[in-house]
């Protein structure tokens, strides 16, 4: 399993990848939906460097945002920060996030089950860590944000509860 794909493939550079798996054919065919969050960055980013491939970027991205609550505080620095970005995908990139923001319904969603919460966090599924996430919600069981508290190894993370109630 390719930590940067939901495929058993053996490439981290897209072209080295079988047409049927390469993100933006798997986006024709099969939709937006069922593509994991690297390879949708991926997509974006198109193509990267001689010494990091566009999933390799991606992945560097994503951990990016993960660690700065979702992507609201990433700023152009901080995604040209990352070696093979440069200025045009960071700023790519940053546009993305807030076309994304500002496209986000208004009316927040609320969580009356359990099941509810699952199309929230669904697209950590397919991460190659385990992740202990904070869903916040308000008296009306509105969420009000979805937080990345503690990136583990494979099959487990440490949490301590000052870093969820934080």
């Amino acid at each position: 399993m390719n930590k940067y794909t939901n495929h058993t493939v053996t490439a981290t550079d897209i072209k080295e990848l079988p047409t049927e798996q390469r993100p933006r054919e798997k986006l024709q065919r099969k939709g937006a939906e069922t593509l994991s969050d690297v390879e949708l960055l991926a997509i974006l980013i198109g193509t990267g460097t001689t010494k990091r491939p566009a999933f390799v970027l991606a992945q560097h991205i994503l951990d990016l945002l993960d660690r700065n609550s979702g992507g609201s505080e990433v700023l152009i620095e901080d995604l040209t920060a990352i070696e093979g970005m440069g200025v045009a995908k960071a700023t790519l990139i940053s546009a993305a996030l807030e076309l994304g923001r500002r496209r986000l319904p208004s009316k927040r969603k609320q969580i009356i089950f359990p099941g509810d919460v699952y199309p929230l966090i669904r697209h950590y599924g397919n991460r190659p860590q385990e992740y202990f996430l904070s869903v916040s919600l308000n008296g009306a069981h509105e969420v009000i944000a979805v937080q990345v508290v503690s990136i583990g190894l494979v099959n487990h993370t440490l949490v301590h509860p000052r870093e969820v109630f934080a």
